[in-house]
C-alpha cells in the first residue's frame, strides 16, 4: 500500500508543479527564437568511485554528480526464504518470503520539487508529503549499505526510517527511504511482516542486500 501511494503522490507533485502562462495582450510579442541541442551537463573533476568509495551521510549528499540518479540492487532475490515477485516494473521491485514478509522498493527520478535544502531536509520533506501527519521526531537516521559486495564490509548511506504503530491484528511495517537532492532522485523501501520479530529479521537482510547503488559519471 505504501509503494502504491509513494508513486501516485509523486507523481501527482510533478503534475502539480506545473502552470500556465497566459501572455497580456499589452506586452508586445518576443522574438521566436529555434533552441539548439543542450550539450550534456558535465561536472568538472567530479570522481564517482571516489565519492562511491566513501560512507554517504546526509551532510554528503552534495558529492554527488548533478542530476545523476542513484540505483537501488535486486540482490535480496537470492536470499534465502525469498522470491522475487515484480521485477523492475515502473522502476520498483516487489520481494515475498516464506514467512509473510514483503518488500518493495522503489527508485523515483525527478524528485526536485520536494527538494529541502539538504538531504535530510528533504526526506523529511518526502515523509511528510506521503502523509502530512508524519513529524520528523518520529523519522530515526539509519543507514543501508552504499554499494559494494554485499558478503564484504563497505560503505554505508544514511536514510531515514519509521516504523508506525500497527493497529491490532495487522501487519507491522517500516518505511526506509532517502532523497538524494543533487542527485534528483530518491530510493523508498517498505518492509511489512506479520510479527515484529519477522520484521526485525527481514530489515536485516534488507539492510546487507538491497544496496543503494551509487550513480556513475
Amino acid at each position: 500500500m505504501a509503494v502504491v501511494l509513494v508513486t501516485g503522490l509523486l507523481g501527482a507533485s510533478l503534475v502539480g508543479g506545473c502552470s500556465i502562462n497566459v501572455p497580456d495582450p499589452a506586452v508586445p510579442a518576443q522574438e521566436v527564437t529555434v533552441p539548439a541541442l543542450a550539450t550534456p551537463t558535465i561536472t568538472p573533476g567530479h570522481d564517482a568511485e571516489a565519492v562511491a568509495a566513501k560512507d554517504l551521510p546526509f551532510s554528503a549528499g552534495g558529492t554527488l554528480a548533478p542530476g545523476v540518479p542513484v540505483g537501488i540492487s535486486n540482490g535480496l532475490k537470492d536470499a534465502p526464504g525469498w522470491k522475487l515477485a515484480k521485477d523492475d516494473v515502473a522502476g520498483g521491485s516487489e520481494y515475498l518470503k516464506t514467512d509473510g514478509c514483503r518488500v518493495a522498493a522503489k527508485v523515483s527520478t525527478n524528485q526536485s520539487p520536494l527538494v529541502r535544502g539538504g538531504d535530510r531536509e528533504s526526506t523529511i520533506a518526502l515523509f511528510t508529503y506521503l502523509d502530512p501527519s508524519i513529524l520528523p521526531e518520529y523519522l530515526k537516521t539509519e543507514t543501508l549499505r552504499w554499494g559494494g559486495d554485499p558478503e564484504q564490509p563497505g560503505p554505508v548511506v544514511e536514510v531515514l526510517a519509521l516504523e508506525p504503530p500497527a493497529a491490532p491484528g495487522a501487519k507491522v511495517t517500516a518505511i526506509i527511504a532517502r532523497l538524494f537532492g543533487t542527485a534528483g532522485s530518491s530510493v523508498y523501501i517498505s518492509v511489512a511482516c506479520p510479527d515484529a520479530s519477522a520484521l526485525a529479521a527481514a530489515r536485516a537482510e534488507v539492510t546487507r542486500r538491497l544496496l543503494v547503488v551509487p550513480p556513475s559519471n
